[in-house]
């Protein structure tokens, strides 16, 4: 539940004259006339979801190659938008050229294993959709649906690897380039390049045992995608072994439009048993494995693990069931192979809610020391610790969070992280001293700065996008400055965005308050063709659920419905509820134990304000939502019946013991320590007070939010003699790809809205 192009010349949000009504309490609440320049034609649903992509030329998978000397890049086709090819950019020249037509490497069918994995990763496409740089900047290992491919820059030819039978996954270089690894059937393999030399490391992977592999809810709730780590001196492989023999095993009804398919998963619904996690560390040259003792209690979670420089070290991140405990551990691994390695706790993190995970650990290499993110003080910061866990200082700090830890240069003595500290509805770029307190802002248009650095000198690609200006990547140096283009995106008469774009709508943000006095972010949109002297339908638009901030000054396909809707004659608005990013622990923890009570409580702040405005109809009032957003359509519908006169959900949870184990019980804590809370943030409890005007939608396929949750209050609603509707889409994930599902989807959307609310 649980990715990154106009002018340097362009108006930024921060130039917006100030405008107030009553109901604000901000001092940077932004109104505009400011329009993108573009013809007017009406935006269709059809086109929303059409090639080329509304957005224009925003590529993904940005790396710099380790010499620094080109820009590479996975760009979609014109024709298909989600059908990408691999690019360069030589920094030198500035010319961009295809490196890889991705029609040159043999396409296959998918394992079941990879498609849920691609679904997991939020990854959606065909061709290239990942690759990795050896180490000398000389070549490239491309994984291609199940086969592995060497591309080398000098040949400029894509080799296929001889890996065996059997489908491949979870490939990489070793951090040198020597070797190739991968996943096959749950257990790990190495492929020496040179010698073309095959060599199983595991052999026990079979059934519920997976070797090297991260178990459903690493991938869909920790982040973590991957079970092993190689060491720097490409020595060892870090590895889990996990066993889901314990965890339930589900039959789920897969139904698609030509049958039914049974398909059993291992799902650790909340408060059941997960799986048990071992690590350990294989030595290549003797394949004697080394087990890690990761203490007596075995119902544990191991989200994190990550060797120190030397290769001698290996650290790793243990965290308890109820995740309010999360520890830092250092191995020291030069003891005899085959004995247990004992770890030395350095960092000891703890909370009386939960403690939310991170990946920004770097440890040093000219001194014994690491840095470290910590919410500690209230906020997400940076710290500096020796190897011992002393604190040696603080590196951040104020009311402010940073994002993530981007790139350490220790020679030149800076810390670079991308963070909130001049506005939470943006993200910047900033370094900050090793020694001193210095804090410099490297980027400086206004919007959403996400960077991409070399991996050996500090010049970085810029992926930034805002509300005006669809994403564009920039090469800039140590200290920000502009070097070049690599995608500018210029909304000229030439991208696809131009015909639409006059029409284009840019909102209002202001704050609100909560009951406890805590800020909310809001952002508004008015009609295309606004009258003041009339009244409009909104449509609430929300997520409300944890790690996730709607209310940004940026780009965003989510938004291209928003406009649809506008040039349709309804407003929209946005409200970040207590319990999203950004805004520190007081703000999240305000949910603890109690999902969809303070939100619900937000949202109805939302509403009230809203009916405040003299241009809108008070009376006709949606909410709607996907995934949390459609729980919380949901529980703001059924819970407040009197403000929000109808509703979407889109595959809601519905009642959190249908949920996994690692996202809801952090949140919720134990079913069975917390049954009032669970019954409490249940949907069912409501549903006595639902009146009318409800939408639901699922993906009859989902492997995320399980179909049950929806059937659950299908026949409550049924059982009660409640009127409503239902849209399910046969083979549908979470997700709801694919081009006539979603055209589908958002005509039945805006087709409900008219008639609920006009």
């Amino acid at each position: 539940m649980t990715n990154k192009w106009k002018s340097t010349a362009a108006l930024m949000l921060s130039a917006i004259p100030l405008v107030f009504t009553g109901a604000l309490i901000s001092d940077h609440a932004m109104a505009s006339t400011m329009k993108i320049s573009g013809n007017t034609t009406p935006l269709t649903i059809e086109r929303i979801h059409a090639s080329p992509a509304l957005a224009g030329a925003s590529p993904r998978g940005l790396k710099l190659s380790p010499d620094g000397s080109r820009v590479t890049y996975l760009a979609s086709r014109e024709d298909n938008q989600h059908f990408y090819d691999l690019w360069q950019m030589d920094i030198s020249t500035a010319k961009r050229s295809m490196l890889l037509n991705a029609d040159k490497l043999a396409g296959g069918e998918l394992s079941d294993e990879e498609k849920a994995r691609r679904e997991r990763q939020r990854i959606y496409g065909q061709g290239i959709m990942e690759y990795f740089w050896a180490d000398d900047g000389q070549a490239l290992l491309i994984p291609a649906a199940g086969k592995l491919y060497f591309y080398t820059l000098a040949d400029q030819k894509a080799q296929a690897l001889n890996t065996g039978e059997g489908f491949v996954t979870d490939a990489r270089l070793s951090p040198k380039g020597r070797y190739v690894s991968f996943v096959r059937e749950q257990n790990i393999f190495v492929l020496e390049l040179a010698t073309e030399k095959l060599t199983q490391l595991t052999f026990d992977g079979k059934g519920p045992i997976k070797n090297g592999m991260a178990e459903f809810v690493a991938q869909e709730e920790m982040g973590r995608m991957t079970g092993y780590w190689w060491s720097p001196d490409e020595s060892a492989i870090a590895f889990t072994r996990i066993d889901e023999s314990g965890v339930e095993l589900v039959t789920r009804n897969e139904i698609y439009a030509d049958g039914i398919k049974l398909t059993e998963q291992r799902y650790p619904y909340a408060g059941k048993a997960n799986v048990e996690i071992e690590l350990g560390v294989i030595e290549l040259a003797s394949k004697a494995v080394q087990w890690i003792d990761l203490g007596k209690d075995k119902d544990i979670y191991l989200p994190r693990v990550k060797w120190l420089p030397d290769s001698k070290q290996l650290s790793f991140q243990w965290q308890s069931r109820d995740q309010q405990a999360l520890d830092l551990r250092i191995i020291d691994l030069d003891v005899k192979a085959g004995s247990d390695a004992k770890a030395n706790t350095v960092v000891k993190e703890r909370s009386q809610a939960w403690i939310n995970l991170h990946d920004d650990l770097h440890f040093l290499k000219q001194q014994q020391a690491f840095i470290w993110a910590s919410e500690r003080d209230g906020f997400k910061h940076l710290y500096l610790f020796d190897l011992s866990g002393k604190q040696i200082k603080q590196l951040t700090t104020g009311q402010w969070a940073v994002d993530d830890l981007e790139f350490v240069d220790e020679q030149a003595g800076w810390v670079y992280f991308s963070g909130r500290k001049d506005t939470v509805i943006e993200r910047h770029l900033y370094r900050v001293s090793l020694t001193s307190d210095k804090i410099e802002k490297l980027s400086t248009k206004a919007g959403m700065h996400s960077a991409v650095f070399a991996d050996k000198k500090p010049i970085y690609l810029d992926y930034f996008n805002s509300l005006i200006q669809p994403p564009q990547v920039s090469l800039h140096s140590d200290t920000g400055e502009h070097l070049m283009w690599v995608e500018q995106n210029e909304i000229n008469q030439a991208h696809p965005l131009y015909d639409v774009a006059g029409l284009w709508q840019i909102p209002e943000f202001g704050q609100l308050k909560a009951e406890d006095g805590q800020a909310l972010q809001y952002r508004l949109f008015k009609p295309t063709d606004f009258d003041a002297s009339k009244k409009y339908p909104v449509v609430v638009r929300v997520y409300g659920g944890p790690h996730a901030q709607l209310v940004v000054n940026s780009w965003s396909e989510a938004d291209y419905f928003s406009q649809y809707l506008l040039q349709q004659g309804f407003a929209v608005f946005q409200l970040d509820n207590r319990g999203s990013a950004h805004r520190g622990t007081q703000f999240e923890y305000v949910i603890y134990q109690n999902m969809g009570d303070a939100e619900v409580k937000d949202q109805k702040v939302g509403a009230s304000y809203l009916r405040s405005l003299p241009f809108i109809d008070g009376d006709n009032i949606a909410i709607y939502g996907h995934s949390y957003g459609g729980y919380m359509a949901l529980m703001s519908q059924f819970k407040a019946p009197d403000y929000f006169k109808a509703a979407i959900s889109g595959a809601p949870v519905t009642d959190w013991r249908l949920y996994d184990t690692h996202y809801t019980e952090r949140y919720m804590g134990n079913p069975d320590s917390n049954k009032q809370g669970y019954d409490a943030s249940s949907i069912t409890p409501y549903v006595e007070n639902y009146q009318s005007g409800l939408l639901m939608y699922h993906g009859m396929a989902d492997d995320n939010v399980l179909f049950e949750n929806s059937t659950r209050v299908y026949k409550a609603l049924q059982d009660e003699g409640k009127l409503f509707q239902m849209m399910d889409y046969p083979g549908s994930k979470h997700s709801m790809r694919g081009e006539k599902v979603r055209n589908h989807l958002y005509k039945s959307l805006a087709a409900f809205l008219e008639r609920e609310l006009k």
